[in-house]
């Protein structure tokens, strides 16, 4: 079928250097690994560490954020592989479209078109709630009528929101140099932040919360309709809490703390020297990630009993609950440098996916064209700022967060699968770094994936079925005939 058609490796790699399609190759290791520690410690170091330690674990969240870095490390060294051997811009999109065909190619890239810009647009909300709650630390009142807002109104707009979202998308419109710049800087901040928090909260620690470090087994989480995993309802396994089951339960959840690693992969086009900076990109910030989240877990639960953590905001309440709300100011503004670098990375991901589509023919080719001052694609840029601020200003996302979720795995299991696909079709391809014990590493992040998967709710797995339909309506009546590879192949016979 020529919808399963694959794009050459040879192919791919050509089309970097076209003219009007060529990106600047101006990053280094450096700067790869600052990118995906800016998109992986956001929100989640401030809240979701907190509420799973509550609900799920208790201090033996320690375990389940090591299990759940382990379970990503699978896929990342599977997208390592990928980068390195192919260092084109579109990420998962482009490894797929190399092995698995064109269809599951563009599946991919709708789902990371999804995944990137809904979770751009979701951060940035939380960004904007942490911003008004910084001002309030200072004296500051923000004017709730044009704040964040929990429900729907037409004549109510998100302001702080669609501000970070139009000063950000200008920043990656003028370079991806310069944006690497702020991002290096608000990086640095929030590292410092996090690991003052870590030091000064070591002082608070008392050994008995951690008595016992891993509680026994409760009762499992209910949930009924379309709200309870697929796989409670498919075959009635609930998760469970505290005890072994629920650090498990509890990884789980965590793993989505980790997100964004793979939007590293997204710039290869863009790093100086993609075979050995890329894998040190990839697996380094995710290992520094892990350390953080690990240090932050045991401060917390050891601060505070796991029972009496505040799930909005574990860290400003466990540092008020010593009697040193005055860090509160400080967390905030932990918390607005740190989701500011995210919306960034989100949006520069979402930006290098639609360009590689739009090289290739499945969205309008002149879309993607690049500007020659910025090398940048100026108008693909434009276009997806304008939509994620027009979603973070106006809609309550609410439980869409889950949509980035589901999309982001189905990557991952599509790169892992593909990894021993293309070991076979192509073994006589250079590969600067390889994934160990392939295949049945690449089959076991494949499986982890699939697992986390059904574990998302029923109403979400709903939801990712009308945007897949939507796609695939919009890949029959656009591109399928104006894929570029179909054109070429019809022109050589």
């Amino acid at each position: 079928m020529d919808v399963l058609r694959t794009k050459s490796i040879e192919q791919s790699l050509a089309d970097t250097d076209e003219p009007d399609y060529q990106l600047k190759k101006r990053l280094g290791a450096l700067d790869l690994t600052v990118f995906g520690i800016g998109v992986v410690i956001g929100a989640g170091i401030f809240t979701l560490t907190g509420r799973v330690a509550r609900d799920y674990a208790g201090p033996g969240v320690v375990f389940s954020f090591i299990l759940a870095a382990i379970c990503c490390a699978l896929a990342a060294l599977c997208y390592a592989e990928f980068a390195s051997t192919v260092p084109v811009a579109g990420s998962a999109y482009t490894f797929s479209y190399a092995t698995l065909g064109e269809l599951i190619a563009w599946i991919i890239g709708w789902d990371l078109i999804l995944e990137l810009m809904l979770g751009a647009s979701v951060v940035a909300q939380g960004w904007s709630a942490y911003f008004v709650i910084f001002l309030d630390e200072l004296g500051i009142t923000w004017p709730a009528g044009i704040g964040p807002s929990e429900g729907f109104q037409w004549d109510h707009v998100n302001v702080p929101a669609l501000l970070l979202v139009a000063i950000l998308t200008t920043l990656v419109a003028f370079g991806i140099k310069e944006s690497m710049r702020v991002n290096l800087v608000l990086v640095a901040v929030k590292l410092f932040i996090v690991l003052f928090v870590i030091v000064a909260g070591l002082f608070y620690v008392s050994g008995a919360n951690y008595d016992p470090f891993i509680p026994p087994a409760a009762d499992p989480i209910s949930a009924s309709g379309i709200h309870q995993p697929l796989i409670q309802w498919a075959f009635g396994i609930e998760p469970q809490t505290f005890g072994v089951l629920g650090i498990i339960s509890a990884a789980s959840v965590v793993f989505f703390a980790y997100i964004g690693f793979d939007v590293v992969a997204t710039t290869a086009e863009e790093a100086r020297n993609p075979q050995r900076d890329l894998p040190i990109g990839i697996l380094g910030s995710l290992a520094i990630c892990t350390l953080l989240y690990v240090a932050v877990a045991l401060v917390i639960t050891g601060m505070v009993p796991y029972d009496q953590i505040d799930p909005a905001a574990a860290l400003a309440t466990a540092f008020r609950d010593v009697g040193q709300s005055g860090y509160a100011t400080l967390i905030a503004a932990g918390a607005v440098a740190g989701l500011t670098t995210v919306v960034m990375t989100l949006l520069i991901g979402a930006i290098r996916v639609m360009f590689a589509m739009s090289r290739d023919g499945l969205i309008p080719h002149g879309f993607g064209r690049t500007n020659p001052a910025t090398g940048t694609p100026v108008r693909i840029t434009i276009t997806i700022g304008a939509i994620v601020a027009v979603v973070a200003s106006y809609t309550p996302i609410g439980k869409l967060e889950e949509m980035v979720n589901i999309g982001t795995l189905t990557a991952f299991a599509l790169v892992s699968l593909a990894v021993p696909v293309l070991r076979k079709s192509r073994p006589d391809l250079n590969r600067p770094f390889r994934v160990p014990l392939s295949p049945w590493l690449p089959f076991l992040s494949a499986l982890v994936c699939l697992y986390l998967m059904v574990n998302l709710s029923i109403e979400t797995w709903l939801r990712f079925v009308v945007w897949m339909l939507l796609g695939f309506v919009i890949y029959f009546a656009y591109g399928h005939g104006h894929s570029r590879v179909r054109r070429e192949e019809k022109a050589s016979v």
